[in-house]
């Protein structure tokens, strides 16, 4: 799977790309991202995106075409193949696991709009079919956040990069408390202790206990 991020600002990535399953992923060849710098295709030798928004108002608007030519840069280099176009948005569409299951199943090459200032010039939107999705009924200061969130999640439904595909929590009755070694630990003079139906090795009551847990 390949995801071609649109973005002022890629070296953000590079922390969270860079380690645990998502790094090993990358180096596996088993995932790809690939980065599109709207300055990279500004018409003016400031290399300057941004403009004031038509009828006033706070901040700056990223102008409509550098943000379509990088677009048709990632497109151009997906070439025939099926993609998806997303486009972060506070008041888009709720992000969910349901949605990034169907994605990672539909499609291999997955284009992520990332805003920043007021916004990106709606006009965008003419020119391609987008889906605007929202990661939370909140608003965070650019889109890169929600771009490694969307990363992160769909990328976990494909098989082979958590190694173990049982490891999704969301297919399994999982609880909300984990437990490990010691099976007693001792703090400020108080035993804390596993719950012993944990200890028990009967898997029926276990499962049980998961499930009243997980509210299920």
């Amino acid at each position: 799977m390949e995801f071609h991020i649109i973005s002022l600002f890629p070296k953000a990535f590079d922390s969270y790309l860079g380690e645990s399953i998502l790094k090993r992923a990358i180096e596996d060849k088993k995932l790809k991202v690939s980065f599109y710098n709207p300055r990279d295709f500004a018409n003016n030798k400031w290399s300057r995106i941004d403009r004031p928004p038509y009828a006033g108002g706070p901040g700056m608007v990223i102008q409509a075409e550098p943000v379509v030519k990088a677009i048709e840069a990632a497109k151009k280099k997906i070439g025939n193949k099926k993609y998806k176009i997303i486009f972060l948005s506070p008041s888009g569409k709720q992000f969910t696991n349901e949605y990034a299951k169907k994605v990672a199943k539909t499609y291999k090459h997955i284009i992520i709009v990332s805003g920043r200032y007021e916004g990106i010039d709606a006009r965008v939107k003419k020119v391609f079919k987008v889906e605007d999705i929202s990661i939370g009924p909140f608003v965070l200061t650019g889109g890169e956040l929600p771009a490694e969130i969307i990363i992160d999640v769909v990328s976990r439904q494909v098989p082979g990069i958590l190694g173990n595909f049982g490891s999704l929590e969301e297919s399994r009755t999982t609880s909300p408390d984990v437990y490990t070694r010691p099976e007693v630990f001792r703090y400020k003079g108080k035993n804390y202790k596993v719950p012993k139906v944990l200890l028990s090795g009967n898997r029926a009551k276990i499962e049980l206990w998961r499930k009243k847990r997980a509210g299920k």
